[in-house]
């Protein structure tokens, strides 16, 4: 199996903007659409590239199986594509939310997986913040009564953000997305997203807007967030690139890696796939990756593009200059999450 070059879905939002197509992350529908996230791994995404070229990533998946997928995902995930890599512009603040654990999901959305996600702020306005739990540890009681008082904002614990922030919000965590953030996400493949509190806004109806404030109550976490900005650990990198791990837990690994040119060659790493499929997006890199046994199977990647490289390929390599997002299922011993672990000790 050769890299799979995916062309995103884009999804218009009250709450949306054009940030993506003026700093040049994507071609936008014209007129005044107001584009908020593009799903780089969307199973309804196009492959751009032979032999997959006009079918979507979840017919590959049906087609290729483990050969795509990996034996680690399919352990943890089962036969479905594991994870849901996004860019989003928050144009105007989200709705406060939280999403549910694998076990409430199975028991009261019909086996459907949780939500844990990450993100990695590209671009934030001054004074741009997101929501991350609370100020100080609450009750579901309390807590309720805010949502129907409309004042949960002063029991929520707003921080401030900048361009390179990681934020992870494992399920459970009460979060937002405030105005003015771009940023990169990933997040376990899952439609489960329980709108807690909307500041009383309302549609272009006149009513307020949905809540699913009970479901919201039963799965959040009522304390303090421990931490809210994670710190990315180095790793050995190579000759031709630096390497960070951004964040890691049971559902995925996120490597950064930044390719150096020195104005003759660009920078170079070879590697091999193995139990997890991996999922390569573009954060400014210009990159060809190559696959096959002699490495002769080539396929470009720009800025804002994604490639999901499949477990079964084996060896590939990586050339180009800028940074990448390299993301995986873990097996428990990886080393990556090891020392991610350590730095956050």
């Amino acid at each position: 199996m050769h890299p799979i070059r995916l062309q995103a879905s884009l999804h218009e939002t009250i709450w949306g903007g054009r940030r993506l197509e003026r700093d040049g992350w994507k071609e936008l529908p014209p007129g005044d659409v107001a584009i908020g996230e593009a799903w780089e791994t969307e199973i309804n995404t196009i492959a751009q590239n032979a032999p997959y070229s006009g079918k979507t990533l979840g017919k590959l998946v049906q087609e290729y199986g483990e050969d795509l997928l990996g034996s680690q995902v399919i352990a943890i995930f089962g036969h479905r594509f594991p994870l849901l890599a996004k860019f989003i512009d928050a144009n105007a603040r989200l709705s406060v939310q939280v999403h549910p654990d694998d076990s409430y999901a199975a028991r009261h959305e019909q086996g459907k997986l949780g939500k844990t996600e990450f993100w990695y702020v590209l671009d934030a306005a001054p004074g741009a913040s997101i929501i991350h739990g609370f100020k100080s540890s609450t009750s579901r009681a309390e807590v309720q009564r805010a949502i129907e008082s409309v004042t949960l904002e002063n029991l929520l614990a707003e921080t401030p953000v900048a361009p390179g922030d990681v934020i992870f919000v494992p399920a459970g965590t009460v979060h937002a997305i405030g105005s003015g953030v771009l940023l990169y996400e990933l997040q376990e493949y899952s439609d489960l997203t329980y709108r807690m509190y909307d500041y009383g806004r309302l549609t272009a109806a006149g009513t307020p807007r949905q809540l699913h404030a009970q479901k919201s109550l039963d799965v959040s976490i009522y304390d303090r967030s421990p931490r809210v900005k994670m710190r990315p650990v180095a790793l050995a990198g190579g000759s031709g690139y630096t390497e960070r791990c951004l964040v890691a837990c049971p559902y995925f690994v996120c490597r950064e890696i930044v390719f150096q040119g020195n104005g003759i060659s660009n920078g170079y790493m070879k590697e091999q796939t193995g139990s997890s499929c991996v999922i390569l997006t573009s954060l400014g890199a210009t990159a060809r990756v190559c696959s096959g046994e002699a490495l002769q199977q080539s396929e470009t990647l720009m800025r804002g593009q994604t490639m999901v490289l499949p477990a079964a390929p084996g060896q590939y390599s990586i050339e180009g200059e800028g940074a990448c997002i390299f993301s995986y299922v873990p097996q428990a011993d990886d080393e990556a999450w090891a020392a991610w672990q350590a730095g956050q000790e």
